[in-house]
């Protein structure tokens, strides 16, 4: 599903600009992708269209989260880091958060990949139609040994 997922990102610049399902089925079909990945990534989609509609509970700029148990157990302590760290950085408001928590919950499974998570975050911003600054996106993008140190 994720292959699929940034596949969208990498050849649609925002969700509208991707043709209907029935359509981009066939396209994602055609370039190799199977036809459950697709269905899942779609159905996922559909999640995120709905959160951002929804804007998945109205958080104040200035408010806490706190993690339950079972959310700790299915995002894992690495996911949680890394959501503090993009909140820490001013790049992931509360509401988007909550989107990003949301569509993670809805991944079967846990905990949850890093490299999972950081694809989850990229399609809020895509599905927003917003574009994560240069610094995060290299965060979202190059693997962690690949990175240079200056």
């Amino acid at each position: 599903m994720f292959d699929v997922l940034v596949y969208l990102y990498e050849n649609y610049w925002r969700p509208d600009a991707c043709p209907e399902h029935e359509q981009l089925t066939r396209k994602l079909s055609s370039v190799g992708f199977e036809s459950e990945e697709i269905e899942d990534a779609l159905t996922w989609l559909d999640g995120v269209a709905a959160a951002a509609e929804a804007r998945v509970g109205e958080q104040q700029a200035d408010s806490v989260r706190i993690y339950v148990p079972a959310e700790q157990e299915h995002l894992g302590e690495q996911s949680i880091g890394f959501i503090s760290f993009l909140e820490s950085a001013g790049v992931l408001p509360p509401q988007m958060r909550e989107m990003v928590i949301d569509r993670a919950s809805a991944i079967p499974g846990g905990p949850l990949d890093l490299e999972d998570l950081k694809i989850i975050v990229l399609m809020v911003f895509w599905s927003l139609g917003e574009e994560p600054d240069a610094l995060i996106l290299d965060e979202l993008f190059v693997a962690e040994e690949d990175r240079l140190i200056h």
